[in-house]
């Protein structure tokens, strides 16, 4: 799950509205790069963690990670300088188990699991204990409040993360609740199915006698005491009965045939109950091409939905908190930023793109996508997103760069994509291209 939502970090893109702002297209593309400039500068260090051990991407990880086995986490906004970082905008990531009543205190309607709420049911304040509950070192149970926002600028303070499911819930919910039982009734009987199998194999050899001398009267000339014959089952054991005695086992018919599909089936109910295709849950792809992909389909349909949540709750709020500090210190040149709301809107849009997820039948799969591209469905930015998760106008420009340096090197026509099914192939000639006689430019050919 987090591999898949969050895998190597969402990278921002800066999507300002041009027409809004009446910037022309390349003063905007230029602003553009600025943004993403700068905000590189911030995420991609450690600096932008309170704790200075995580990127923005590892904390993104951290963070949804934290709200899946939690239900729900915290995320706390201040304002820090360190020495060498250029921004004091820092992240700091609490544990759900952190926010909670204050000792001695009641809830109530607005006041509940440690949420504060205004009589409009928005966020007021969160009540955070200095420790962890389970820090077993913490010298007292204290907890300290903090305003969801700010008083004099409306800034957000605290992150909530969680997912609403309900009007009015103020907590999350874990990810694995609906099916915890299960999977730990089914770790039990995993875990006796195993014992058994071991039983079964533990082959040990019984040697009965009838009468007279038994094994170990031969070995130490003195029979066992009456009721004092204990034995272990172990691999391989030869156990000596009294005269007179048997044995009889039950036979446990390990390994049980019925194991793997009883297993299947509760895992079916599991995967249901989380929204994932059975295949996905289990990375088991067995069925044939078409329900593999119906079934790689349907998990990033969950996927994509769960990245564009932790976007909306997380790193768009704290691309907005890092962008009021860019323009407040003139790192980010964006005039009426703060005096008007609308052109603030307009400087914060912003594409937040992830890991691709990955392809089938690649060769299929990006003829399609050069067919949407020439209808007029899609855009070179879009399918190079889904396909390979980058950003298609760095990649136009490397291009460009490498066509140019392999025509310089004279590796133009011995790199040279191959023609197109059923196409001819160029014929070899020594005549010069054109662009090499008549003053040709550095674009790449098409």
């Amino acid at each position: 799950m987090v591999n898949s939502v969050v895998g190597t970090g969402l990278a921002m893109q800066s999507n300002l509205d041009r027409e809004v702002l009446g910037l022309s297209e390349d003063q905007a593309a230029e602003t553009q790069k600025q943004i993403e400039r700068e905000f590189r500068l911030w995420a991609d260090s450690a600096d932008c963690d309170v704790s200075r051990t995580l990127d923005f991407y590892g904390l993104q990880e951290l963070a949804f990670r934290s709200t899946l086995e939690s239900g729900d986490c915290f995320a706390l906004l201040p304002m820090i300088q360190t020495m060498g970082s250029i921004y004091t905008l820092k992240v700091q990531i609490l544990e759900g188990d952190r926010v909670s009543q204050p000792k001695g205190q009641k809830e109530t309607n607005t006041f509940a699991g440690g949420v504060e709420l205004d009589a409009t049911g928005a966020p007021l304040r969160y009540h955070i204990r200095t420790s962890h509950p389970g820090d077993l070192g913490s010298p007292k149970e204290d907890w300290k409040p903090y305003d969801a926002f700010g008083k004099k600028t409306g800034r957000r303070n605290v992150l909530h993360l969680y997912r609403k499911l309900r009007p009015g819930q103020t907590r999350g919910v874990p990810y694995l609740a609906p099916v915890v039982e299960a999977l730990k009734q089914l770790d039990r009987y995993t875990e006796a199915e195993i014992m058994a199998a071991v039983v079964s194999g533990m082959f040990s050899v019984f040697v009965k006698s009838e009468g007279g001398m038994t094994l170990q009267d031969m070995t130490t000339g003195a029979p066992p005491a009456a009721g004092q014959l204990e034995q272990n089952l172990k691999s391989g054991a030869i156990i000596d009965l009294a005269p007179g005695e048997s044995i009889e086992v039950a036979n446990p018919g390990r390994p049980n045939a019925n194991f793997d599909p009883f297993i299947q089936a509760i895992l079916v109910q599991v995967a249901m109950a989380l929204e994932i295709p059975f295949e996905v849950l289990l990375k088991r792809f067995n069925s044939s091409f078409s329900a593999s992909k119906a079934a790689f389909l349907e998990a990033w349909r969950f996927f994509n939905g769960r990245r564009a949540w932790l976007v909306t709750s997380f790193c768009q709020p704290v691309f907005e908190a890092w962008m009021d500090e860019a323009v407040a210190r003139g790192r980010v040149v964006a005039p009426g930023y703060f005096q008007d709301p609308a052109i603030r809107r307009a400087y914060l849009g912003t594409k937040w793109i992830g890991d691709s997820a990955g392809q089938i039948d690649p060769v299929k799969e990006v003829e399609a996508a050069g067919k949407r591209i020439a209808l007029g469905l899609s855009t070179h930015a879009e399918e190079c997103a889904a396909l390979t998760g980058g950003d298609w106008e760095s990649k136009h420009y490397q291009l460009v760069r490498e066509t140019r340096m392999m025509k310089e090197g004279g590796l133009g026509q011995a790199l040279a994509p191959a023609p197109a099914p059923g196409q001819p192939a160029k014929p070899e000639t020594d005549e010069p291209e054109p662009d090499e006689t008549q003053g040709g430019t550095d674009a790449p050919t098409r």
